[in-house]
């Protein structure tokens, strides 16, 4: 028997559609879900479909089908009908019997494998800076929407696409070897990301200086935007690269070698990895073969200047440039390259780009070209689309240097955790390495909860003060709750109590709390399938805060400890130990990690 709630009732109401009306219906045709809080009940039945079969009213349907149920079966204890929804409650034997189950799961909430994978590409950073809070939410939104896709049974490959040509890293390259003396990470003692970052706010004080004094010459803004010196001059720089320059070339390898040490050890920090990393600078001139493959085809273009456009007026977009005039390629042209080799590689389900708003566009356009190249696959691509991450003090500039830095940031989150945690004062039996991964724990966990547990189409406004309370709807919160729980289980093992799922009292006199905590614990596989369903980590994030704060709800009106009845002390040991575990693979999902003590 499958004693899901929500199963149990579509099996048993079939039942009694059939043995009621004669009609045969499929449990899955119903609709329940969880009861309101407002009303009694713990499931509840929508009646007014089943309004033609019965050809009675609402009241009268939800009546007759819930006494059929409480008379065949001791599962129900008890119903109500609210106009068209059948309030249906469980005994509390119905409930003993889930929990037995639940806590006998180890693996609870892991969707079996469904034998698809996915692809998803996440961080996409320049190499002319360091990542800054905007990368920040794009790595956690891939990291945790990768961890939920895992969750759901399925493969998931994460890759990265490390935009490392073009005119931005030229610029800082240009600015190194005007002002830079040589300078490298070992003589600054800076990160390589951070020191060519610095770079390329050098670059745009001098091209401002150069605008600034050409229009003082009498040349209009826009002209001196077009014709400052250092313009041009990393313009060439970018040309001589392209034709392979080898003065040119190995300068840009070595720079973005700074870089990509500066980015590893910010991934690090933050507990990001991923399957494979793709360079642009090795992917920019794919696509050139589907571009003769769209002109054989008739879907492209070609200009007289030699230029290959899409036409997708037709289509209520606009034209899309495919390759310039001199051959070269543009973002477009790359990502319908990629697309094609990625799916042929690995045999992709689907491919899950997490991309900010701005370029819900570009991937409108990437989706509707494949199409037209017939790919059948380009319907199983998904655009991540994310809002952007905004400070009290407005939006970020990172050529004008006014970006909040994700090393800094997660320096300072780790300090504030530090500040709070030692004001607490719960910490003196912990040694000072222990105190220290306390300290990041908490940072990190706060950082990530804070930014996951916004829907990530919205924008947000990030608040590091309020992130880092351990009260609340934060991460250190729920952190605190599960040092709690495990507090209580460490005290129960050192009196020699023992907890578990074997033998459990299947007649215990449970409390509603209780049964609460076990209707919550039973929801996190559900959970798991509606988070993954929307590409939603924030669904996984604000489960937990919710059992989190039943759980402390529960542990304020029951002296868990003191109770004096053996089998109802270790159904409670048992009860909290499965929340405390559930917490921990739902955070996990999240990339938080959860301490046994704070």
């Amino acid at each position: 028997m499958n004693i899901n709630p929500g199963t149990f009732i579509s099996e048993k109401t079939a039942e009694a559609v059939r043995s009621l009306y004669g009609v045969e219906m499929e449990p899955s045709s119903f609709q329940v879900q969880v009861t309101r809080k407002e009303f009694e009940g713990d499931y509840t039945l929508v009646v007014f479909p089943l309004l033609k079969i019965s050809k009675t009213g609402p009241e009268a349907t939800g009546s007759a089908i819930g006494e059929y149920l409480k008379e065949h079966f001791t599962e129900i204890a008890a119903y109500n009908v609210v106009k068209g929804f059948l309030n249906i409650s469980f005994s509390v034997s119905y409930w003993n019997m889930l929990f037995t189950e639940i806590a006998s799961t180890d693996d609870f909430g892991q969707h079996a494998p469904t034998g698809r994978t996915v692809m998803v590409e996440f961080s996409s950073p320049n190499t002319n800076k360091p990542l800054h809070l905007g990368h920040i939410r794009n790595n956690l939104l891939g990291w945790s929407v990768s961890r939920l896709l895992e969750a759901n049974g399925h493969k998931v490959l994460k890759v990265n696409l490390v935009n490392d040509r073009g005119i931005h890293i030229c610029k800082s390259m240009l600015a190194w070897l005007k002002t830079g003396n040589g300078e490298t990470p070992e003589s600054s003692g800076k990160k390589g990301d951070h020191l060519v970052g610095d770079y390329y706010v050098a670059f745009n004080n001098i091209y401002k200086e150069e605008v600034n004094s050409l229009v003082a010459g009498g040349m209009s803004e826009e002209e001196a935007e077009k014709n400052a010196p250092s313009l041009k001059e990393a313009q060439d720089m970018l040309r001589k690269w392209e034709n392979g320059d080898s003065e040119v070339v190995e300068l840009w390898k070595k720079m973005n070698s700074w870089v990509y040490a500066g980015f590893d050890k910010t991934y690090r920090d933050m507990g990001i990895s991923f399957d494979r990393t793709y360079y642009e600078s090795q992917t920019y001139l794919f696509g050139k073969a589907l571009v003769r493959k769209g002109l054989d085809m008739g879907i492209f273009e070609k200009e007289a200047d030699g230029s290959v456009w899409c036409d997708l007026t037709a289509d209520g977009l606009d034209r899309k440039l495919l390759l310039r005039g001199d051959g070269t390629s543009v973002y477009m042209t790359q990502d319908l390259g990629t697309a094609e080799q990625r799916f042929s590689e690995y045999n992709l389900d689907e491919h899950v780009y997490v991309v900010g708003n701005e370029q819900n566009y570009h991937f409108q356009v990437l989706k509707l070209i494949l199409k037209k190249l017939g790919f059948v696959w380009a319907d199983n691509i998904y655009h991540l689309s994310y809002g952007m991450v905004e400070l009290p003090e407005g939006k970020m500039k990172s050529r004008e240097g006014t970006v909040v830095d994700a090393d800094d940031l997660i320096e300072k989150m780790y300090s504030t955790a530090k500040e709070t945690s030692l004001e607490l004062g719960k910490l003196g039996d912990m040694s000072h390495e222990e105190q220290e991964s306390l300290f990041h724990m908490i940072g990190l966990g706060a950082l990530k909860y804070f930014i996951i547990k916004v829907d990530p189409k919205k924008t947000m406004l990030f608040d590091p003060k309020e992130s880092i309370d351990f009260n609340g709807n934060t991460g250190p919160f729920i952190q605190y709750t599960h040092a709690r729980i495990k507090s209580i289980l460490r005290k129960a093992s050192a009196a020699g109590v023992a907890y578990g799922p074997d033998g459990l009292d299947a007649g215990a006199a449970l409390s509603p709390k209780e049964i609460r905590l076990i209707k919550m614990l039973d929801q996190f596989p559900e959970r798991i399938s509606e988070a993954g369903a929307a590409y939603s980590p924030a669904v996984i994030a604000n489960y937990s805060y919710d059992l989190a704060k039943e759980f402390n709800q529960y542990y304020h009106d029951t002296p868990i400890l003191k109770e004096e009845d053996g089998s109802l002390l270790k159904y409670r040991l048992t009860l909290i130990d499965k929340v405390a575990k559930v917490l921990v693979k739902a955070m996990s999902i999240l990339g938080i990690e959860l301490p046994e003590r704070m």
